[in-house]
């Protein structure tokens, strides 16, 4: 049994959003050509380098659990008034203590990282620069937004150690968490029905490209399409829900699902590079988010 402090620096960590970064790297390596299916059967696939992408994984993870936890850190006055069953206004966890936990995920996340590749240490140091700045001042700004997107992109591009040249693809994660992050403004108190077009906007713009990708990439449609379609039915039919009602309860059912539907993403990204069963392999992280959502908070 799991006793109430060590409980609460557990929910620190998000771990239903660990899963989605998990998602992230298994995207990003297909991305960088990791997975090659065979010539002989298209329906087995060889993994490139696995004990790097077992690494950069377990990096990944440090890397976002010592990003939400500061979140946490620097928000420990503002969720006093705002949210004060959270761990650390609660009583149940101390400022010093989450703050120690996250060096420690970070120090581990860049070990592993540089185990791989001196630019994977970089970068792996990169997401957490940006993760910082965005826990203690970005989340604040106009710029916030993509701020917490460049944390999604990089990770994506921690992935594709075995070749960067589609680094630009980074992008797409960034469009995409900017416009969940745009929903989240108002999660606590509604009233920010400007921000959902914008974020309608950021979810087609994902699709859109996606799809002509995987076109220009002469990938049969029914590797990909049933993933693109699954996500965009699950995060745009929350979005206007969340339109419709602008009430705080489904604003953060709509960023909850924008986060954990980043699995669904990332599947539709590895089914375009790695194949539908790659694809497949993604998205089975999905019910261990979701299960995981329903143990731990993900906002």
């Amino acid at each position: 049994m799991i006793n109430r402090n060590t409980l609460a620096y557990i929910q620190l960590m998000r771990p239903a959003n660990l899963i989605s970064a998990v998602a992230d790297i298994l995207a990003g390596f297909a991305i960088g050509g990791g997975i090659i299916r065979l010539t002989f059967s298209p329906t087995i696939i060889e993994i490139s380098r696995p004990h790097h992408l077992l690494a950069l994984t377990l990096s990944s993870i440090g890397l976002y659990a010592g990003g939400v936890i500061l979140n946490d850190v620097f928000d420990a006055e503002i969720d006093k008034v705002e949210r004060p069953e959270r761990a650390i206004p609660s009583g149940r966890a101390s400022i010093v203590g989450a703050s120690i936990l996250a060096i420690s995920m970070f120090l581990i996340a860049y070990t592993l990282a540089f185990y791989v590749s001196p630019l994977s240490g970089i970068i792996a140091i990169s997401i957490s620069i940006m993760a910082v700045l965005y826990d203690k001042i970005g989340k604040h700004t106009a710029w916030g937004p993509i701020n917490m997107g460049a944390c999604r992109g990089l990770n994506l591009l921690l992935a594709m150690f075995c070749d960067y040249s589609n680094w630009y693809l980074m992008i797409l994660p960034i469009v995409y968490i900017a416009s969940i992050t745009l929903i989240s403004k108002g999660e606590v108190h509604g009233l920010n029905k400007t921000n959902y077009y914008w974020a309608f906007l950021g979810y087609s713009i994902v699709m859109v490209t996606l799809f002509m990708i995987g076109n220009s990439r002469k990938i049969a449609y029914w590797e990909f399409i049933p993933f693109l379609l699954f996500w965009a039915y699950m995060v745009i039919s929350k979005l206007f829900k969340a339109y419709q009602t602008n009430l705080s309860k489904d604003i953060m059912i709509a960023v909850k699902t924008g986060v954990i539907s980043l699995i669904i993403l990332n599947a539709s990204i590895g089914a375009i590079y790695g194949g539908f069963y790659w694809g497949s392999a993604i998205i089975i992280l999905l019910p261990i988010s979701l299960f995981l959502a329903k143990k731990f908070a993900v906002t």
